[in-house]
């Protein structure tokens, strides 16, 4: 096992160099002035060659892309990663500050997917062709077709005009207050779960009906033993190798998923601030905020390598 642990951080390596190089072009290629939009549409009409100039020299966009990839880089070694154009704050203390709830909403979201989604799965596959599955799989079908912007959105106007309630317009971290941290992230992480429990779901009933169809559970049926030690303990752990890998591909989905729901909920966490860093042409701000849900998804990839291996040694000791 620590040979295939090794072996997988060997290969994410080169995966998170062509990210940062990905990210970093990409965020030059971008149309955009950054002089426009610090100084508006009027007052960079007023500046000269030579102002526009020292502006991009003070921010070091003056450079040539290799000497700004290497600074860069060297921020991100040392966990610094840049100040933001626009407002001159810390890009790490912003990260640290909202970071944490972007997180918890996507470790949430996740948690509630499998919560509701993998024992309708487990029903519906058990009681395959009844009423019970049919309305399980309308439900899932349901909750995969509508937006979660549009449910967000709605779940916000209701609590509003029906309660005059609405969650707080700061950052509460669960180490300084839980109950208005549970109050900022409830209503986001349920509204991602619902939307990523319909494929757990699916995902779960089309695996454990293709399980207990094998061999060793008509065994272990021939040998009397009771249908919920065969489907706990024989079909299910096998069952779930191609939910882990659905949630952790949706893991990402559930954090970059995050950049619209927390908009729609006014979270001011990493989702929201990127949508103002867009706004605002901050692109150190973006090619900071990209990189890290970049990482994101590649250490939940590297994740479920680890987890499939764990759950099926074959793969480890292929």
């Amino acid at each position: 096992m620590q040979g295939y642990i090794i072996r997988r951080l060997i290969y994410a390596v080169p995966t998170l160099i062509g990210v940062t190089i990905v990210i970093f072009l990409a965020m030059r290629i971008i149309p955009g002035d950054v002089a426009a939009v610090m100084f508006g549409s009027e007052g960079v009409g007023r500046l000269s060659d030579e102002d526009r100039r020292a502006i991009e020299a003070s921010l070091g966009l003056d450079r040539p892309l290799y000497e700004q990839y290497g600074a860069w880089i060297k921020d991100i070694a040392t966990l610094k990663f840049g100040e933001s154009y626009w407002r001159g704050d810390s890009i790490m203390d912003l990260m640290k500050r909202r970071g944490p709830v972007t997180v918890e909403i996507a470790v949430l979201g996740m948690i509630f997917s499998w919560l509701v989604g993998v024992p309708v799965g487990i029903l519906s596959a058990l009681f395959q062709d009844t009423l019970l599955d049919y309305v399980a799989r309308v439900g899932t079908i349901f909750w995969l077709a509508v937006p979660g912007f549009w449910v967000g959105s709605i779940i916000v106007m209701v609590l509003l005009i029906q309660w005059g309630w609405k969650a707080p317009p700061i950052i509460y971290n669960v180490w300084e207050d839980p109950w208005k941290n549970v109050q900022i992230v409830l209503g986001p992480a349920v509204v991602l779960g619902l939307a990523v429990s319909g494929y757990v779901a699916r995902i779960t009933r089309s695996s454990l009906l293709e399980v207990i169809r094998e061999d060793y559970i008509r065994t272990a049926r021939a040998k009397g033993l009771a249908e919920r030690v065969i489907v706990v303990r024989h079909a299910l752990r096998n069952a779930l190798l191609p939910v882990v890998t659905l949630s952790g591909v949706t893991f990402g989905f559930l954090i970059g998923g995050s950049v619209v729901i927390e908009q729609a909920f006014a979270v001011q966490g990493l989702g929201k601030t990127l949508v103002t860093a867009f706004n605002e042409f901050d692109f150190m701000v973006m090619q900071n905020l990209v990189l890290f849900y970049g990482f994101a998804f590649v250490l939940i990839n590297l994740m479920v390598d680890l987890t499939y291996g764990w759950l099926d040694p074959r793969i480890r000791l292929s």
